[in-house]
């Protein structure tokens, strides 16, 4: 086996302990032999283990008493208890305490060897599900979600207050804010972590593949159901349900959700046997649910049921001080994924990029960074290499206005919009007058009345 499995064999005989250690190395295996149950315990502290093959009668601490403390501190390690024959109705009740399989004495080797086969992929699949769980954390964790804002530092105090609780939770916003990532981070930071993260995109599939796809079907509960299937809903039990775009759900199905979310139990399609699971729901929308309620296109009661806990998501535009930070995040992430060196934007262009109103918010940010990462062709990507639509001035100019206030003094306004534009054309020509004149496309007497009138010093 290209990666050797480790057991823990623990028999006070030291007879026995020669032959299993001979016959598990013989077959592969890397094996540690202790002919005492207390210091095997602590070489568990120390050491990774698979699987422990343990007697059950010993001085000191019984096989059951081993299974019980390593079940307690290390759960993925599978235990194997070894019984002479008198003892098998005591090894049968250790099996409720989570033995994996118990062997009798005298044993068969072809029977040992294939208990501890199953039981070193058993806890090799287990070592694998920890190692993908620790990465999905590591990668969809609060730390993963970037900026600096005042708006996303709300989102982020929301997700750490409610991520210990089960409370269902209701992300809102437009398209590309990153509803998932959100979901996904109140999951990885909540005691539920270990338990599966199960996500249905209910705009993705028709209502009748949907009920299917959410709560399961029996055998033969319609047709090309040639087999009973189990549905999202017992997929997740234990852990969280992601429901995203809630507000596409048909009238039928936000009813059989309701149901659900009050009594935690349903039956699969097909079916008439209640089904129990404990899940935490987190949905999200880009509608106006309060609007669709009013209109009677979703219900009322599923509404309230859903909306316990609400985080809004702000659009990209309304937190453009995060666009720099972003930008850097991306580039790193296009980089590694594309095999490229990362670049860094000029000055100039992540001005545009902060600019740009970002109607596809963070997902559009992160497609033109890869794009643009990808097609530039010097060391540093400057405003030539965006999409023509950023480098659009009106658009950018229609963005720089959405960002002052609603009321405002219009006369005042326009004063200081006009006395930023001349400062920023003096400084582009390095104080030149004649220079800025043409930059701002008025005449070198009209500048110097303006530069009076501000009080701006110019040479």
């Amino acid at each position: 086996m290209s990666e050797r499995s480790h057991i823990l064999v623990i028999d006070d005989e030291k007879n026995y302990l020669l032959v299993l250690q001979t016959l598990l190395e013989d077959a592969g295996y890397a094996v540690t032999a202790v002919n005492d149950p207390e210091t095997a315990l602590a070489f568990l502290e120390e050491s990774e283990v698979d699987v422990v093959v343990t007697d059950m009668k010993m001085p000191k601490i019984t096989g059951q008493g081993v299974l019980q403390r390593v079940k307690k501190s290390w759960p993925h390690i599978q235990v194997l208890i070894m019984t002479a024959f008198g003892s098998i109705e005591s090894a049968v009740e250790v099996m409720k305490f989570g033995a994996f399989d118990y062997i009798t004495k005298p044993f068969s080797n072809d029977e040992l060897l294939l208990s501890v086969r199953n039981a070193a992929e058993l806890a090799r699949a287990h070592r694998q599900y920890r190692i993908l769980q620790a990465a999905m954390e590591d990668r969809y964790g609060v730390h993963k979600i970037v900026g600096r804002s005042r708006a996303i530092h709300d989102v982020l105090s929301m997700v750490d207050r409610a991520a210990p609780s089960r409370a269902t939770v209701l992300i809102t916003g437009e398209s590309g804010t990153g509803k998932e990532l959100v979901a996904r981070a109140i999951h990885y930071t909540s005691p539920r972590k270990d338990k599966p993260f199960v996500s249905v995109d209910c705009m993705a599939l028709n209502p009748g593949v949907l009920e299917s796809e959410l709560f399961g079907h029996e055998k033969g509960s319609f047709t090309g159901a040639v087999a009973m299937r189990r549905g999202r809903f017992e997929q997740a039990d234990g852990g969280t349900l992601f429901l995203d775009e809630v507000g596409e759900l048909t009238l039928d199905l936000q009813v059989k959700l309701l149901r659900v979310l009050q009594e935690r139990r349903f039956e699969r399609v097909g079916g008439t046997v209640p089904l129990e699971v404990d899940i935490r729901i987190v949905a999200a929308t880009n509608k106006d649910l309060t609007g669709l309620v009013k209109l009677g296109q979703f219900r009322d009661d599923l509404f309230y049921r859903l909306n316990v806990v609400h985080i809004p998501m702000p659009p990209l535009r309304e937190r453009r001080e995060d666009v720099p930070v972003l930008v850097t995040h991306f580039v790193e992430k296009a980089a590694t994924e594309n095999n490229m060196p990362p670049k860094s934007f000029t000055p100039e262009a992540l001005n545009y990029l902060t600019g740009y109103e970002w109607p596809g918010n963070i997902r559009q940010l992160e497609n033109v960074v890869e794009s643009c990462l990808v097609l530039g062709s010097g060391a540093a990507i400057g405003v030539d290499d965006l999409p023509p639509d950023i480098r659009d001035e009106e658009a950018q100019f229609k963005s720089a206005v959405d960002l002052l206030p609603v009321e405002l003094d219009l006369a005042d306004t326009l004063e200081k919009i006009e006395a930023a534009l001349i400062r920023r054309a003096l400084a582009r020509a390095k104080l030149k007058q004649v220079d800025a004149a043409k930059y701002l496309g008025i005449s070198k007497s009209l500048l110097q009345y303006k530069l009076g009138k501000y009080g701006i010093t110019g040479h």
